[in-house]
């Protein structure tokens, strides 16, 4: 009988899930989604964790909860230290896995891979997944088959990402499921920044891209933008950045002002997310001091409204559809 393997559809999921799937599927193991967050998930993250924690660790935690219901033999929580060279990830991601064992009883035992890419992709990362892998067979070959079918995987869900779809549909299309239009709802084009975890998760975002859409625009992600134009961006800040995922947004915000790709720009973060108070007002100074594009914040916790975000959603759309007539 296959391995279950549960994985919380919050955090990374927006960015690795394909590469996890692919790869416990090639060692024989089952992969369990949690269902999609809603109200039950988040209140029940917010009991079992610190106020002091964000939102999306939040949430995190409530898709743990309704994993446990699911009865898989081990919960996916990876130790996500570092994506790519000299640079690290938030610590929330660092100590995820103890994180999760020390607040929660009861719960199935935790898959806690270390992925560290600090010095580069070599030995102890492949160590690592020989680790894992060995929770599911002994066989050597096929936890390597493993690993590329894992490498595959991201790469193929990459290039549909930097073509345009937004991560639901990217997955669907990598996985050769039936062509999907791009999410499209007007000719004003709206760049809208963040992390994944909060913009594409459809509850917690209060679906912010449909919005968009509805009101006639189209959006333009992080995701979409080529690694060069990331670079080009993260480079005019007189230091780097050395959250990847910061600098991916102060990339992307400052090559989208400086080659006017986007009619406006819409930056959503995180109540209590520490990085995102700094990233969100380098951000929003640079839009300010040049004053050429309609730039919008907002900031979600668990107690953000729909009504409120919609009202200022459809007053800073209505604001650049009158920039455009004029």
């Amino acid at each position: 009988m296959d391995i279950k393997i549960g994985i919380p559809r919050a955090l990374l999921y927006y960015n690795h899930y394909p590469a996890w799937k692919a790869f416990f599927n090639e060692l024989g193991g089952q992969v369990i989604l949690s269902q999609k967050t809603n109200k039950k998930i988040i209140d029940e993250g917010v009991m079992n964790t610190v106020d002091e924690a964000c939102l999306p660790v939040k949430v995190f935690f409530g898709h743990i909860l309704d994993l446990k219901k699911k009865n898989v033999d081990y919960i996916f929580v990876p130790r996500v230290v570092s994506l790519e060279r000299n640079r690290f990830l938030c610590p929330k991601f660092l100590g995820l896995p103890d994180f999760v064992k020390a607040s929660m009883e009861d719960i199935p035992p935790i898959i806690d891979m270390d992925i560290d890419l600090y010095r580069g992709y070599g030995r102890k990362m492949r160590n690592e997944i020989k680790r894992v892998g060995r929770i599911f067979t002994d066989d050597t070959r096929k936890i390597k088959r493993a690993e590329q079918a894992a490498k595959d995987a991201l790469k193929t869900y990459t290039e549909f990402l930097k073509d345009g779809y937004i991560p639901k549909y990217a997955m669907r299309m990598a996985e050769g499921k039936r062509p999907i239009k791009k999410s499209t709802g007007g000719s004003l084009k709206i760049g809208l920044l963040g992390h994944d975890y909060n913009i594409m998760d459809e509850y917690i975002s209060m679906n912010i891209i449909k919005k968009i859409n509805d009101f006639g625009g189209t959006v333009v992600t992080s995701d979409m933008l080529s690694k060069s134009a990331i670079d080009y961006g993260a480079s005019c800040y007189p230091k780097d950045m050395f959250w990847t995922y910061g600098r991916e947004m102060l990339g992307a915000g400052r090559y989208m002002l400086d080659n006017d790709l986007v009619d406006g720009v819409v930056l959503v973060s995180a109540f209590g997310c520490g990085p995102d108070s700094i990233i969100k007002d380098m951000v929003e100074k640079e839009y300010k001091r040049k004053d050429t594009m309609p730039f919008l914040t907002l900031t979600i916790d668990e107690e953000t409204g729909e009504t409120g975000l919609i009202t200022r959603l459809e007053a800073f759309m209505d604001l650049i559809q009158w920039r455009e007539v004029v």
